[in-house]
């Protein structure tokens, strides 16, 4: 039980950690998809 439980808080930092990489690229996929709508208007 304890090692699932150090499993668990390992596995929710590392989101936590890469949560702030993950929004970083979708909003820069987010940026080049609204540019691309803009330029066919």
């Amino acid at each position: 039980m304890q090692t699932l439980s150090h499993s668990y808080r390992g596995l929710g930092l590392l989101m936590r950690l890469n949560w702030d990489r993950a929004l970083t690229g979708f909003a820069i996929v987010g940026a080049l998809t609204a540019g691309t709508w803009l330029a066919t208007l």
